[in-house]
């Protein structure tokens, strides 16, 4: 049994889904595992992680806006010290989550035809975003 770790950071400009895909595919096929299980987890509290489609963008408008009437922002929070966007952020987060596990067969993810990885950003500023991917496998 073998295993690999890579950390890597993804910006984020605002709320939203932002494809991490390829930054995982490229480390899974440069580690020499053809069978494993891929671990991606998110080091926040403010942005979480989930698989979905990734072939039309309405899917991921639409999560947006069903997160952003679920958890709005605003003034009705008593964890307000980072802003109006940060408990509502927190909340979002708490309803998805913050590691995936992806099996890996062939030395690739087995990731369905239309699924891509995601990191949902939270918040409304912009954010650099440490992202940890661990293999294990042989």
């Amino acid at each position: 049994m073998r295993q690999a770790l890579h950390r890597f950071t993804r910006s984020t400009d605002r709320k939203g889904l932002f494809d991490i895909t390829r930054e995982a595919e490229r480390f899974v096929a440069g580690q020499g595992i053809a069978a494993g299980l891929l671990t991606v987890f998110c080091r926040h509290t403010s942005a979480s992680l989930v698989i979905q489609e990734n072939a039309d963008p309405t899917v991921r408008s639409d999560m947006e806006r069903f997160f952003e009437r679920i958890a709005p922002e605003g003034t009705h929070y008593e964890h307000d010290l980072e802003g109006p966007d940060d408990m509502p952020a927190h909340l979002r987060a708490a309803l998805t989550q913050p590691s995936l596990a992806v099996p890996v067969e062939g030395g690739r993810m087995l990731l369905g035809t239309w699924q891509a990885i995601y990191l949902f950003e939270h918040r409304s500023r912009p954010h650099r975003r440490e992202i940890v991917l661990h293999l294990v496998g042989e």
